[in-house]
């Protein structure tokens, strides 16, 4: 069996994962072994001035974080102890800060270079997701 779908959520439960941009496969495997390729944890940080926090954290972690949606995000082995430096160390005011393992968000936007947005969604999708929320059935 087949599905097609836009969330990533509902994606968790599959067995494999194909993950196609522009109508090519860029990814295909099972759930953990695509977000493995991310490699360890998700720091999203918002501030007042994404530029300027990103170069900072360019020049001092060596890290490229990836701005999306006014935040900047990136990926550390250890997030746990990487939070404290960044605190710590970066002169940019940091307005909110989120730790979390990888998801398959971002292992799409990691391998596309862009999110997937709900407006790429068809009208099916739409109405499945709106189904999965209220507690529908899922095809």
């Amino acid at each position: 069996m087949f599905m097609t779908t836009h969330y990533m959520d509902e994606a968790e439960y599959c067995d494999r994962i194909a993950i196609i941009d522009a109508g090519r496969i860029v990814a295909l495997g099972t759930p953990d072994e695509l977000k493995a390729m991310v490699g360890g944890d998700v720091v999203t940080v918002t501030t007042a001035d994404t530029a300027a926090a990103a170069g900072e954290i360019e020049r001092r972690f060596g890290l490229h974080p990836v701005a999306d949606d006014g935040t900047l995000r990136v990926e550390v082995a250890d997030g746990a102890g990487f939070l404290p430096r960044l605190l710590r160390e970066i002169a940019v005011p940091v307005d909110s800060v989120t730790l979390r393992r990888p998801s398959l968000d971002d292992v799409f936007l990691k391998l596309t270079g862009h999110a997937i947005r709900e407006e790429e969604a068809s009208g099916l999708d739409r109405m499945r997701r709106m189904g999965f929320h209220w507690g529908g059935r899922r095809r």
